[in-house]
């Protein structure tokens, strides 16, 4: 089922308005994240936030709008197969995309979505699983992701929040790399520390944390990338 985004605001603000500051904003996050390590290994990031409503998914689809714009052949994961939302940014059916992928019930033709937006590929979550984290551990996930990596320069993962399910650890796993997103009006000191750790224990790095919903400024920027975890 689709459902269409807000006619009065668009979130894909970098197709929408390639040129504000806001879009420039997020290809400095793209532009960090290529410098990020020493070893140019990213290929994989997963985006992720201490609770629900930080705004993860409508940057994680930015961000890969930005990849996808810049010549990269790029895939963005809605890994959320609790609460999707990709579906609905991209105006794309929810039939057939990971879930299900998993459990051999799609191909990757029915599965993955063109865009309109060249070099940019849509998996959307697919029918909401019973068991989510059991599908995200499988080997065949893992099967999954050593495909997908052999057909795309980048893959971004929009997953839940950390601290709410263990769906973001397992991908964060999986990728090794993770940009952690903040609601800067309302957070929660503990539960960021508290969700940075549970990255950290699955060995996974954070590159940067991207504060959001901040007052706007002289620039009108509300997005910010910082390159270290801190």
């Amino acid at each position: 089922m689709r459902k269409k985004v807000n006619d009065k605001f668009n979130p894909l603000i970098v197709k929408e308005k390639p040129k504000s500051v806001i879009s420039e904003k997020f290809r400095g996050i793209r532009t960090n994240i290529l410098f990020s390590t020493a070893d140019n290994d990213v290929q994989t990031i997963v985006f992720t936030s201490e609770k629900p409503a930080a705004g993860k998914s409508i940057i994680s689809a930015n961000v890969a709008i930005t990849y996808a714009q810049a010549g990269y052949k790029t895939l963005l994961i809605d890994g959320d197969m609790r609460k999707p939302s990709q579906h609905y940014l991209f105006n794309k059916d929810n039939m057939d995309g990971f879930s299900n992928l998993i459990i051999n019930k799609a191909d990757y033709n029915k599965a993955i979505h063109k865009t309109d937006i060249v070099n940019l590929d849509l998996l959307t979550s697919g029918p909401i699983p019973p068991n989510p984290s059991e599908l995200i551990g499988s080997e065949k996930s893992l099967e999954v992701f050593e495909y997908l990596r052999s057909e795309y320069d980048f893959i971004i993962i929009d997953t839940p929040p950390v601290n709410t399910v263990t769906d973001a650890q397992l991908f964060s796993k999986i990728a090794k790399y993770v940009v952690y997103v903040v609601d800067v009006r309302k957070n929660d000191r503990n539960a960021i520390k508290k969700g940075k750790e549970l990255i950290e224990k699955v060995g996974a790095k954070i590159l940067g944390v991207v504060l959001n919903k901040a007052p706007e400024d002289k620039s009108s920027s509300y997005y910010y990338y910082y390159g270290k975890d801190k």
